[in-house]
């Protein structure tokens, strides 16, 4: 067996980097819905003696996977290699009240979403656009391209949202997050896409 098959590589991608070990980490699943008390930094507060909000996402897409180059060359489907994970101790919401902490929390639960809807188009890409002869950094520019769409669209919707108080304009973003995740469903992270009809 040449030394190239037994060489193994590992890739670990982190489009938010924490790094962090032990976080009580949840996957997102379809019907989890996120609360305050997920919320687990030592800095999440409601206190009335501050008069501004403070939001930090626990969301993060983590990319990683360790195999052999020879079973590098074969692998296709990178989807469960692509996790939308939400970890807890790093999550921060911080308010003067419970009305505002409850709109911080309305767009923690947009953004939670948005980032499975960003780990689906990812695991699209990879699918795509992994070739048998491909290299192994191939990834990159895919996960470039998407991060700046991601973090661009989480921005827009934060501020316009005004930290989630529009609720109206942000249940309109979140519905059509949702619909997106739904029209990729072929990409969750326990799915098997189809192959390409010739």
């Amino acid at each position: 067996m040449s030394s190239i098959i037994k060489s193994a590589f590992v890739v670990i991608l982190f489009l938010k980097s924490f790094s962090a070990f032990c976080q009580e980490e949840i996957p997102w699943k379809e019907d989890y819905v996120l609360e305050l008390n997920n919320f687990k930094s030592n800095q999440s507060k409601i206190d009335p003696t501050k008069n501004s909000v403070f939001i930090q996402s626990g969301a993060t897409i983590d990319f990683s996977f360790s195999m052999s180059s020879y079973e590098f060359m074969f692998t296709k489907n990178f989807n469960s290699k692509v996790k939308n994970i939400f970890k807890q101790n790093l999550a921060v919401i911080s308010a003067p009240d419970s009305l505002s902490a409850n709109y911080l929390l309305a767009y923690s639960r947009y953004d939670f979403d948005l980032h499975e809807l960003y780990a689906r188009k990812l695991r699209k890409e990879l699918y795509e656009q992994k070739g048998a002869f491909s290299d192994v950094s191939f990834f990159q520019p895919i996960y470039e391209k998407l991060n700046q769409e991601m973090v661009a669209e989480n921005s827009r919707t934060l501020n316009e949202s005004q930290f989630g108080s529009e609720s109206d304009f942000l249940k309109a973003e979140h519905e059509s997050v949702r619909i997106q995740i739904l029209e990729l469903s072929d990409f969750c992270m326990e799915c098997k896409p189809p192959k390409k009809k010739k």
